[in-house]
């Protein structure tokens, strides 16, 4: 069995809900690499780089990232268009090795591939309302699984994940092999979900312009 040493920072964070005033420590996970994958078609959203669009004057990828420097050591993006764009951030960028859009899977085999991390926490671009305890509620569960990810009560959400950087080379064979489903990959690893029950709202994902407007006015 293999064990893998976290180093942890305690962080104090006041919760944002005004009626959960109290105090909160958060676990940061120095040793996990985060990952913002915004590497998509933007295909629901007119074929426009997704992660760039503005939420309450924010890049969509800036409130993921931003959310994730604060869980995680390190923290790259995952994406294939506007590279100058998103190196502003100050995050390394790294490009899929297939080309054409192959998804979600793709972007992460990237990562693990052109990274040293023993573990990668992945999240989309388009979730700007994960939850600040992502990274240590996942790190926790994950007993010795190469692999968790989120479920909300409802369904699972693969593409928040918690990976191994072991899963290379299966990733690999798996995509090799044509496959695409994030989900399928995952129970095939031998993972498992956690649950995030209650939280559905953290995960849900701005796919159109009118959701994006929907969530322009919540701001």
């Amino acid at each position: 069995m293999l064990v893998f040493l976290i180093t942890c920072e305690r962080q104090h964070v006041s919760r944002l809900k005004p009626t959960l005033k109290e105090a909160i420590f958060v676990q940061r996970l120095t040793e996990v690499t985060g990952v913002v994958l915004a590497g998509g078609r933007g295909s629901r959203m007119g074929g426009s780089d997704k992660g760039l669009a503005l939420l309450n004057g924010q890049p969509l990828f800036q409130h993921v990232l931003n959310a994730l420097k604060l869980q995680v050591g390190d923290v790259v993006i995952s994406a294939n268009r506007n590279l100058e764009i998103y190196q502003r951030s100050g995050a390394p960028v790294i490009q899929d090795s297939m080309s054409d859009y192959q998804g979600p899977l793709a972007g992460m085999l990237a990562v693990i591939e052109q990274t040293e991390s023993e573990w990668l926490l992945f999240c989309p671009c388009d979730t700007p309302n994960i939850p600040e305890d992502l990274a240590s509620r996942l790190w926790q569960a994950r007993e010795n699984a190469p692999a968790t990810w989120v479920n909300d009560g409802q369904r699972d959400h693969p593409s928040v994940a918690l990976l191994h950087r072991s899963l290379c080379l299966p990733l690999t064979e798996y995509l090799h092999s044509g496959e695409r489903r994030v989900m399928q990959f995952l129970l095939s690893t031998g993972g498992h979900a956690v649950s995030f029950d209650g939280q559905a709202d953290c995960f849900t994902n701005i796919n159109t312009l009118e959701e994006l407007s929907r969530w322009q006015k919540k701001g």
